[in-house]
């Protein structure tokens, strides 16, 4: 007898919204214009500045996150600047040296449960912009977060607006990468909302790879200074894609339908579902995770038991066991979540 598993792995291991492959399929035969010319993108360009209250916010779509992360600050710093991050964030572990890659330093910064404080930008800005000499000093210019962090916290409307206004204080950028934007949004524990993104940061995504898209990022630009000419650092780093319609009827369709926001957070209510299983067994949590991340600390009894029916990511290893990340998305299912709550029940 074989057994299927079922994949807590991450939140892109299934396709797409059954709308939006039902648009590409009544669509099919139509002609656009290449390269995010066209009126899908356009549409979705006009429902992204009504859902932030900004008509003249830039809007861009990319495939991928990595490549967000990496023309946004290709197009921001200069060679002798740099970008604060935590020692956990994407750009400064998951990206294979991309930013490094094109000629930027990260200044990581020691993170608590996967952000960083206003107080430590301000102290690593100090450095620079506070000395007498600072010439031959990397200048920092910009701060990356995300939302949710890479380990499913969030950061709220007041951490936010603190770090926007050390940002404001040195002349830096904020970028907050939104590769999981819906989960963040959906959460039980957020405050913030796609206006005060578009308010409080210089540039931010609207995340749509793990958010029930095939592929594709939506960026969204407040700067000035980074509109200039942002599509020529897009094509310089293989991020226009010539089929730029694909996305851009991804972004229109699950935006104005909504489904994008009903589905994230539904994973994050399947994902309490499953918090809560495990709070009732006392097993122990690496982290407090509000989002459709959850890490738990397990023996090797309790991990081997569970891979018999269950994908996971093992995210390390501390003393008490091996931390094991089980990650809900729009795809994930009540039966799904009801096997796993059963299996929990029996370690």
């Amino acid at each position: 007898m074989v057994i299927k598993m079922i994949r807590f792995n991450n939140d892109y291991n299934h396709g797409a919204f059954d709308s939006i492959l039902k648009e590409l399929a009544a669509t099919n035969t139509a002609s656009y214009a290449g390269y995010g010319e066209d009126e899908w993108c356009r549409k979705a360009e006009t429902i992204i500045k009504e859902l932030i209250a900004k008509d003249d916010a830039l809007i861009k779509f990319v495939p991928g996150a990595t490549q967000a992360n990496l023309v946004v600050i290709a197009a921001a710093l200069s060679p002798v600047q740099s970008v604060i991050a935590a020692d956990t964030g994407h750009i400064n572990c998951h990206e294979a040296a991309s930013i490094e890659n094109t000629g930027h330093k990260i200044l990581e910064l020691p993170n608590t449960d996967g952000k960083i404080t206003a107080k430590q930008v301000a102290e690593c800005a100090s450095e620079y912009y506070d000395q007498d000499a600072p010439e031959y000093l990397t200048e920092p210019k910009m701060v990356y977060l995300s939302f949710p962090t890479e380990k499913g916290t969030l950061y709220s409307k007041q951490e936010l607006r603190e770090i926007h206004e050390v940002c404001t204080k040195y002349g830096m950028y904020l970028f907050v990468d939104g590769a999981r934007m819906g989960y963040g949004l959906g959460s039980m524990k957020n405050d913030l909302t796609l206006k005060d993104f578009a308010e409080l940061t210089d540039v931010f995504y609207i995340g749509g790879t793990k958010c029930g898209a095939l592929f594709g990022e939506a960026l969204v630009i407040t700067a000035p200074a980074l509109k200039y000419r942002f599509k020529a650092y897009m094509k310089q780093n293989g991020a226009v894609l010539a089929k730029g319609w694909l996305m851009g009827l991804q972004f229109a369709s699950m935006l104005e339908s909504g489904e994008y926001f009903e589905k994230t957070k539904r994973a994050d209510e399947l994902a309490m579902q499953i918090r809560e299983a495990f709070e009732a067994r006392e097993i122990p949590f690496w982290v407090e995770s509000y989002t459709n991340q959850q890490f738990v600390i397990l023996s090797d009894r309790q991990k081997n038991t569970l891979a018999q029916n269950y994908y996971f990511e093992e995210e390390g290893v501390t003393q008490q066991g091996t931390v094991v990340r089980f990650c809900t998305s729009w795809a994930t299912t009540q039966a799904e979540v009801d096997a796993l709550i059963a299996d929990i029940a029996q370690l």
